[in-house]
């Protein structure tokens, strides 16, 4: 009696349908991407320089405790009232001569910030502060600074600097780039985001 030849099986589908479900998984899938607070670094100065001399008055200390309480300016404060306490430092206009401020709608308080560029905010956290915390502080400082920038953004080109930030990075932008780029960077100009962050203390 002869020998059957054994059926051969074919792997060509296999690997096809091998394939195929690779190239579903790799569609389907998502990424997940960190997503962190966007901050610039200052740019690097030689060791031996002397950091310029800053006034007192023209920095705005923000401590946050172990309990996550915030105190201000040796004040205690609650977290909503901060934003508004921000925008008025920055917003002062206290300096004379050079450094006057034409745009400035505060109390122009002697005793208070210069200008906008002259103004610093100094952020210090102690190491037991609820990251939560941080962040909703952060927020604060950084919407002040958006609050005035968005004031004289839209007093000077008719639209807010948070609408023209989001048109330059909309990729389907039809509009002129560089004339918007060049509105930006007068605003960021007039009212530079200065926030200083110390290390945590204990």
């Amino acid at each position: 009696m002869a020998k059957r030849s054994a059926p051969e099986v074919n792997a060509g589908s296999m690997a096809d349908i091998a394939f195929l479900l690779l190239i579903f998984f790799l569609v389907t899938t998502t990424i997940e991407t960190d997503k962190g607070i966007s901050r610039k670094l200052p740019p690097w100065q030689p060791e031996e320089q002397d950091p310029p001399q800053i006034k007192q008055k023209n920095i705005f200390t923000v401590l946050v405790n172990s309990n996550n309480q915030l105190l201000v300016e040796e004040e205690e404060m609650e977290l909503s009232d901060l934003r508004e306490a921000a925008v008025e430092f920055l917003d002062n206009g206290g300096g004379s001569g050079d450094d006057a401020c034409s745009f400035c709608q505060g109390a122009k308080d002697p005793a208070s910030s210069d200008n906008p560029r002259k103004a610093i905010i100094s952020l210090v956290n102690n190491r037991g502060t609820e990251y939560g915390t941080y962040i909703a502080v952060q927020n604060e400082l950084v919407a002040a600074y958006n609050q005035l920038r968005d004031r004289e953004a839209q007093r000077m080109f008719g639209t807010t600097f948070t609408e023209m930030e989001k048109m330059y990075n909309d990729p389907n932008y039809n509009g002129d780039k560089d004339a918007l780029k060049e509105k930006i960077d007068v605003i960021q100009d007039m009212i530079p985001q200065k926030l200083s962050e110390a290390e945590p203390t204990s």
